[in-house]
């Protein structure tokens, strides 16, 4: 028997989701959790790995043998993580080596005032914005690039080709801003240096065609910041080739 879940979680209090110890991580609190609804041990394996302070509106995760009764689970759980479905899934499945799609939204708020509901969940943005300019940056990341710039050097990856399905800035009311992104895998940090570059972009620090060349695979020198954690959410995963962002309104259903 193999179940499966659906998650959504403030990174905010967490450090990241895979289980560190002594550290308060949202694998840990779930396993915990499930250990005494299912009273034995359980290992979760997770579509996305999220780093500290990284949000999720659908993550999914997997273990073996019987599914947790949800009500029992959110009962145990800290009032920062909720499970939105537990349920029996095909023997073997695996959250992530299943995983075929993952889609991230990164959210910045570009008006004068700061934030106050949402200040832990958005990037507040006080300069000058090109709205044309973000458009374009992400009209660049669509096909297989290397991603070497946009991720730490000191990295254990190997590979540093993604293929990006979908990607796009929407804009919301309010000057609420979206950078929403699907593609076959992310790297550590990619999507935060993706939008810290894109905003020099759109500020005038850097030109579109220097966007470009960053996509060829030039060091992590070359690129622009990383993007705080807060803005971040871990926004869906996709399953048997099923693309995420693939209608033009797609993204709306992905958001909490």
């Amino acid at each position: 028997m193999t179940a499966r879940l659906e998650i959504e979680y403030d990174g905010s209090g967490f450090c990241g989701w895979a289980s560190q110890p002594q550290q308060r991580t949202v694998q840990g609190e779930l396993e915990r959790a499930l250990a005494i609804v299912l009273r034995r041990t359980v290992r979760l394996t997770v579509a996305g790995r999220t780093d500290t302070g990284v949000h999720a509106w659908h993550q999914v995760a997997s273990h073996e043998g019987e599914a947790a009764q949800l009500g029992s689970l959110n009962a145990l759980l800290p009032p920062d993580i909720a499970v939105l479905r537990s349920e029996a899934a095909a023997p073997g499945f695996d959250a992530r080596a299943d995983c075929t799609s993952r889609a991230y939204c990164y959210r910045v708020l570009a008006r004068p005032a700061r934030p106050a509901l949402d200040r832990g969940h958005v990037l507040h943005w006080t300069h000058a914005l090109e709205l044309d300019a973000l458009h374009a940056c992400a009209a660049l990341l669509r096909g297989t690039h290397d991603f070497t710039a946009f991720t730490p050097a000191d990295t254990y990856h190997v590979r540093f080709e993604r293929d990006v399905l979908a990607a796009a800035w929407r804009v919301r009311e309010a000057g609420l801003l979206e950078f929403w992104i699907e593609a076959d895998t992310f790297m550590r940090h990619m999507n935060r240096a993706l939008v810290g570059t894109m905003l020099e972009v759109a500020r005038g620090r850097r030109t579109l065609e220097d966007f470009a060349r960053l996509l060829t695979g030039q060091p992590r020198s070359a690129a622009g910041p990383t993007a705080p954690a807060h803005g971040l959410h871990f926004a869906a995963a996709g399953y048997e080739g099923r693309r995420l962002l693939s209608a033009p309104d797609a993204w709306l259903a992905l958001g909490s």
